[in-house]
C-alpha cells in the first residue's frame, strides 16, 4: 500500500481538532502507520518547507509552526496521496470546499490545519525526514475486506 505523510499544524492542535481530523482518515479506510507528536524547529522547517523560504511571508510561517507541537502521521492506503489530498482540500481554506477537511474546519490560507505531502516522491521523503524506519508499521486493519476488493489488496 502506498504512503503519504501528514502534518497536523499548531492551529489543529490550539482548535482541539486533531480527533476530528484523524477521523476523517480513519473513516475513509486509511490505516495509521505511524504518529507523533513533536516540536518542530527552525532548522527543520527550513527544510521542510526549502521552496517557501524566499518568500515575504516566511517568517510568519515559522512563527505558526513553532507555536505549539504538531502531530506527524504516516498514513497507508491504496493510492494514498490522492486520496489524502482530496479529504484535504485546497491550501486556502476559504475556497476549500465544503466537506474537505479545509474547508470545514479552516478560513485561513496560512493557518490551514494540514500539511499533506503532494506526490508519491515527496511522501517518501517527508516520511524519510520525520519518521525513523522502525517507527513505522505494517499490519492490516481486519476490516481491510471491507475497505477494499480482493484485486485492489
Amino acid at each position: 500500500m502506498e504512503q503519504t505523510f501528514i502534518i497536523l499544524k499548531p492551529s489543529t492542535i490550539s482548535r482541539s481538532l486533531v480527533g476530528d481530523v484523524l477521523m476523517r482518515f480513519q473513516r475513509k479506510g486509511l490505516r495509521i502507520a505511524g504518529i507523533k507528536m513533536m516540536r518542530l524547529n527552525e532548522e527543520i522547517l527550513r527544510e521542510h518547507y526549502a521552496h517557501l523560504v524566499d518568500r515575504p511571508f516566511f517568517p510568519t510561517l515559522l512563527k505558526s509552526m513553532m507555536a505549539t507541537p504538531v502531530i506527524v502521521a504516516v498514513l497507508a492506503g491504496k493510492e494514498a496521496v490522492a486520496v489524502v489530498r482530496a479529504l484535504t482540500g485546497a491550501t486556502n481554506c476559504r475556497v476549500a470546499a465544503p466537506g474537505t477537511i479545509r474547508g470545514d474546519f479552516g478560513m485561513s490560507g496560512q493557518e490551514n490545519i494540514i500539511h499533506a505531502s503532494d506526490s508519491v516522491e515527496n511522501a517518501a521523503i517527508e516520511v524519510a525526514r520525520f519518521f525513523k524506519p522502525e517507527e513505522i508499521f505494517d499490519y492490516e486493519l481486519p476490516t481491510v475486506a471491507s475497505i477494499y476488493a480482493p484485486d485492489e489488496r
